[in-house]
């Protein structure tokens, strides 16, 4: 150590915290040393706050903005003289932290791993992953330095984040696999689960001297086992109700579909050359035991028979052509 720097460790000073940054939360105030001179300045500007550990102890916290004169037993020249046997370094340590009072804005949050939770409507394990944005405030600062910083010199947003996503994914879980909401219906409702989720999060917060101002959902994702489960089920109910238009059941329509592959099969119904009439007399195997999809019976609506003869068409058992004839046909005797 040059006598320079012996000298300087020797001068009262002014500290405080100049280009405070928005992602800090809390960092040492930066001094030339911890053997801060008796009589020194300490300064807090608005929007911030500040812990004074003195000896190992906290010794005040304050958030009121203003010039503070700080009383220490370090006396320039005197105390560093007397302290030669101990290499000219004092014990009375004197280390400032400024925290932030203003709130930690549209903070980034993402799952690293996905929720994992037991769909309520399906009764299956889905996987979520979800990304948002949330906004935080210091609320205890003297609960949150000594449970959290410990030695560290800097807390940043970064560090905050890891905290709230490690909390965030059991709590989620817990929610969704409780909650009335399926996988299909969780984006139709964000801003609510949002809602529910910050109040059931806030305890967690609370116990480390925070208060989650905000907290926000923007998007989620499910695993491709899950979406391809929904997509089937989708399938299934739309292909259900789009039979039930035209008298048929999801049986029925399964049948039709038999019949649709048959007719596209080299070897099937169009492979053997077959006409209208012998596709026709197969469905009517196929469904025996219900209304035939298409009667020639002259009691039978032609409406209802145009919608059964254009489901046949969809479904690709009749030809373009095939569907024209019978069409025409129809239409005659109406």
């Amino acid at each position: 150590m040059g006598l320079k720097d012996i000298f300087r460790r020797q001068l009262s000073t002014v500290i405080e915290w100049t280009n405070q940054s928005a992602n800090i939360l809390i960092a040492k105030a930066g001094t030339p040393t911890d053997e801060i001179k008796n009589a020194s300045k300490l300064i807090i500007a608005p929007g911030q706050g500040c812990i004074v550990v003195y000896e190992g102890k906290i010794e005040a916290v304050t958030t009121d903005a203003g010039v503070y004169t700080l009383e220490t037993d370090n006396h320039p020249f005197i105390t560093t003289l007397i302290k030669m046997r101990q290499m000219f370094e004092s014990e009375h340590k004197m280390r400032i932290y400024f925290f932030r009072t203003a709130e930690l804005l549209n903070q980034r949050w993402g799952t690293a791993s996905p929720v994992k939770y037991m769909d309520s409507v399906y009764k299956f394990p889905v996987e979520m992953s979800g990304y948002g944005n949330y906004s935080v405030k210091l609320a205890d600062a003297q609960h949150f330095f000594s449970n959290l910083i410990g030695s560290k010199d800097l807390f940043t947003a970064t560090d905050l984040q890891e905290i709230v996503v490690a909390r965030l994914i059991p709590q989620m879980g817990s929610y969704l696999g409780q909650s009335k909401f399926s996988i299909v219906e969780i984006d139709a409702h964000l801003t609510q689960i949002s809602d529910e989720m910050k109040g059931k999060m806030q305890p967690t917060f609370a116990e480390l001297g925070l208060v989650l101002t905000d907290f926000r959902i923007e998007a989620t994702s499910f695993d491709e086992e899950s979406t391809e489960r929904i997509n089937r089920i989708a399938g299934m109910t739309a292909e259900a109700l789009s039979a039930a238009e035209v008298g048929l059941d999801y049986v029925q329509l399964e049948k039709l579909r038999a019949l649709r592959d048959a007719a596209k099969n080299e070897g099937g119904i169009a492979g053997a050359g077959m006409q209208l009439g012998v596709g026709l007399e197969l469905g009517k195997t196929l469904l025996s035991g219900k209304d035939n999809v298409i009667t020639g019976s002259a009691d039978k609506d032609p409406v209802e028979q145009l919608k059964n003869l254009k489901m046949l068409l969809d479904e690709g058992i009749l030809t373009q052509e095939e569907f024209d004839a019978k069409k025409k046909e129809l239409l005659e005797k109406m």
